[in-house]
């Protein structure tokens, strides 16, 4: 009896240890198909139904600014912002479609629903967060971004650089030419009031694209010209063979680009969020920014409402 009695509490105990054992691997089962969440997928499982019926994302940009965009061979968007669109749109198994609208239209526009967002070199700053003018006016305007990009102001001027411009404040008693509605359209009005006080006045020639911009430095009829740092560099190193324009000075301000949503976006402005972040640690967007000769730019992650 006593024999017995052992090898049936021997038994019990194998069976429970043996169940435990089970429960175990089956614990740690869950755990390993729990890490093993294809992070793709998840993403995807929260684009809001907006999207995920229509299977589209419609984005509003302005196709004229190279390299950040503009028309390749083809007709079609190229450049760095139609390149990580183009990668989101992999990851969200979404359609991208581009709706070609003049820079100073794309907030405005957003706004009026021709688009569900808007990524055009938008630089993320207080104002357009919280639609109001430069003056603290409102403009019913405001946004939210999604930030995936760091770049810096810089001024081209004519190969040579025959005025010696390499401040802000060397362009007092000149002639700048900008694009409307850009960063550097603020940087450039608030330096009128500096060049003013020092009695040198600053003229400024507004245009409506970049193209025309620094066709007026290329023409004489301005001495300088406001660009994006990247936009700057390629100017210098394509135009004319790289023998039209030269980049000047340091880079001030530097500020993310934002992908611009309305503010009730939220859902669709998160999954943007994770997607970017996404596509940051699977390594294409090093390869994106490297083909554009952009590197120096490189967000470390998305970051919503990041800019200054």
């Amino acid at each position: 009896m006593h024999h017995r009695a052992q090898t049936r509490r021997r038994a019990a105990v194998a069976l429970a240890l043996t169940t435990t054992g089970a429960l175990l691997l089956t614990g740690c089962g869950g755990e390993e198909k729990e890490a093993a969440k294809d992070p793709v997928q998840e993403i995807r499982a929260k684009i809001p139904n907006a999207q995920q019926s229509a299977k589209v994302l419609r984005i509003g940009m302005d196709v004229n600014y190279p390299p950040v965009e503009f028309r390749g061979t083809d007709g079609k968007p190229d450049g760095l912002d139609p390149d990580i669109a183009a990668a989101l749109g992999r990851i969200l198994d979404l359609r991208i479609e581009y709706v070609d609208t003049p820079f100073d239209k794309l907030i405005p526009n957003l706004h009026h629903k021709q688009y569900d967002v808007a990524m055009s070199a938008l630089s993320d700053i207080r104002q357009r967060r919280d639609g109001v003018d430069e003056a603290g006016k409102s403009t019913g305007l405001s946004v939210d971004f999604v930030d995936y990009f760091i770049a810096g102001t810089s001024m081209v001027v004519p190969k040579g650089n025959p005025k010696g411009i390499r401040t802000l404040d060397d362009l007092c008693g000149k002639t700048v030419a900008v694009q409307s509605g850009t960063t550097q359209d603020e940087i450039v009005t608030r330096q009128v009031t500096a060049c003013t006080r020092a009695n040198k006045p600053l003229t400024v020639h507004k245009f409506d694209t970049d193209a025309k911009a620094l066709a007026e430095v290329a023409s004489g009829a301005a001495q300088a010209g406001l660009n994006d740092f990247p936009v700057a560099a390629y100017a210098a190193k394509t135009t004319d063979g790289g023998n039209r324009f030269e980049v000047t000075g340091a880079q001030s301000r530097s500020n993310p680009y934002g992908i611009a949503l309305r503010k009730e976006d939220s859902a669709l402005r998160d999954v943007l969020a994770k997607a970017i972040d996404q596509l940051i640690r699977s390594g294409e967007y090093d390869k994106i920014l490297t083909k554009w000769n952009v590197a120096a730019g490189a967000a470390q992650n998305a970051v919503v409402n990041g800019g200054i």
